[in-house]
């Protein structure tokens, strides 16, 4: 008889990515948990949410990151906590590593990830305050011997191609692009859903324990030229392109205000400096996704743009 599945409790399941690790946990049948302050129920946005999250079976659990007990009694009702808070409260997750130590019972922690590696960037301010966060939470959790999974999965696919990452733009770009670099360092694009479904297959996995789980399928691996010649082809026509060179990025994220001088340092990360796919997965750190689950028929970034065709 198959192992039963671990009880899984999702912290900020309703925010941008938690709400399809929530959907892919109660569709694998995971007994799935999710933390709701009682104010979220009400919320005209998130309170129909949080219906479908009811409706598809999750059992809602009251509480809060800055109630210690609350967090205590809801994480001893499961195995494995995955946050999915927002970049405003990465550092407040150290409320639920010590949440976590007291209840004593769980067998694995996600932490708010869901982007860049952070031990593998070189990004430049304010991009890299943003990931220091991230790096001190990983500190935080190995320094009291939490059992982990770090899930990098890369860019949204959901931010990034309905516009080609053109500033502004509402759809993909017809007539012009602009294109930060040279265009040629690989990026990966992933479709929201999958991300989910490959983060709850990495809970009950022994060969994603105390790894980074890099989500990296080859089909939506690609560089920025590859993307809009993909694009090119797809609407049958071609593109005038604007290349911004690399030192002339870093000259506008210095003149920009935030917030948006920390989406160009983003974008210049990832983009011109290519930290995405800048360096090799060791296994003695890394494992990847589609390597572990090829059962998963994931979204490739060319049917992704067939949306906006």
């Amino acid at each position: 008889m198959a192992a039963e599945k671990s009880k899984i409790l999702i912290i900020g399941g309703t925010g941008y990515i938690g709400k399809f690790v929530v959907e892919a946990s109660a569709k694998s049948g995971h007994p799935t948990f999710a933390l709701v302050r009682e104010s979220t129920v009400a919320d005209p946005v998130k309170g129909p949410l949080v219906e479908s999250f009811k409706n598809s079976g999750v059992t809602l659990v009251h509480g809060d990151l800055n109630d210690h007990e609350s967090l205590v009694k809801a994480i001893k009702q499961v195995d494995v906590v995955i946050s999915t808070v927002g970049n405003l409260q990465i550092g407040d997750q150290t409320k639920i590593i010590a949440a976590i130590k007291e209840a004593g019972n769980v067998k694995r922690f996600f932490p708010s990830e869901f982007g860049t590696d952070v031990d593998h960037q070189n990004a430049l301010e304010p991009a890299s305050s943003t990931f220091a966060g991230k790096k001190q939470i990983r500190r935080a959790i190995e320094a009291e011997g939490i059992p982990f999974t770090y899930v990098a999965c890369n860019c949204f696919a959901g931010y990034f191609l309905p516009t080609l990452v053109q500033p502004g733009a509402t759809s993909p770009p017809r007539d012009k692009v602009t294109i930060l670099g040279d265009g040629n360092p690989k990026v990966v694009f992933n479709e929201e859903h999958d991300i989910g479904t490959y983060t709850i297959k990495a809970v009950d996995d022994p060969r994603t324990l105390n790894k980074i789980l890099y989500i990296k399928p080859p089909k939506n691996t690609c560089s920025f030229n590859e993307l809009v010649s993909l694009w090119e082809k797809k609407i049958g026509k071609s593109l005038e392109k604007t290349y911004v060179p690399g030192e002339q990025v870093v000259k506008l994220i210095q003149e920009t205000p935030f917030p948006n001088n920390l989406f160009l340092a983003l974008n210049h990360s990832i983009f011109v400096n290519g930290d995405l796919t800048n360096f090799k997965i060791e296994p003695s750190f890394g494992v990847e996704a589609s390597e572990l689950y090829p059962d998963v028929k994931y979204t490739s970034v060319e049917e992704y743009l067939d949306r906006f065709v």
